[in-house]
């Protein structure tokens, strides 16, 4: 009895764990830090970083030309929307792409999302233009960077967005 007992309340602790998706969005200006380029990113949805389950979409565009990274060849006044490819357990990053800067991580958690996105320019149709990782965070991603880091697109660097996270 005690041993059927104990795995129900295992049972049960496991399905918690793992049953609530959590909710996020945000907007993000002037994402910048790497050597050319800047963009702007808004959107949300939801995740779940123990089944690694995403639906995610929003909203995006380069603020001036971008000329390294993923995202490299959009230019100013381009891009219209981003959609999930996939959720990352984690990931490196910089957010000015500086030799010199101390390489972070980033795990998907129940405040960070840590995903694989699509971005989109006009024209392109459901053809996505670019795919690259982005960050987006409740909690300050990058402490030893002066101010609130808690959005990052790879290539193109970091900003403080306005985020909400729930669950």
């Amino acid at each position: 009895m005690a041993a059927a007992l104990t795995a129900i309340v295992l049972t049960a602790s496991i399905a918690s764990a793992a049953s609530g998706n959590i909710g996020f969005g945000f907007n993000a200006r002037n994402i910048s830090g790497f050597r050319t380029g800047s963009a702007t990113l808004t959107g949300g949805g939801s995740y779940n970083p123990v089944t690694g389950f995403v639906k995610s979409a929003g909203g995006f565009r380069c603020t001036n030309d971008i000329g390294q990274g993923p995202l490299k060849g959009c230019l100013s006044g381009e891009g219209v929307r981003w959609d999930t490819v996939n959720l990352l357990r984690s990931t490196t990053f910089k957010c000015t792409g500086s030799a010199a800067e101390t390489l972070k991580t980033a795990t998907t958690d129940e405040n960070t999302a840590v995903i694989v996105a699509d971005f989109y320019r006009a024209g392109d149709g459901n053809v996505e233009s670019f795919t690259g990782q982005i960050i987006v965070s409740a909690d300050d991603i990058a402490p030893d960077i002066d101010g609130l880091q808690n959005v990052w697109i790879q290539g193109i660097g970091c900003a403080s967005s306005i985020a909400n996270f729930s669950s």
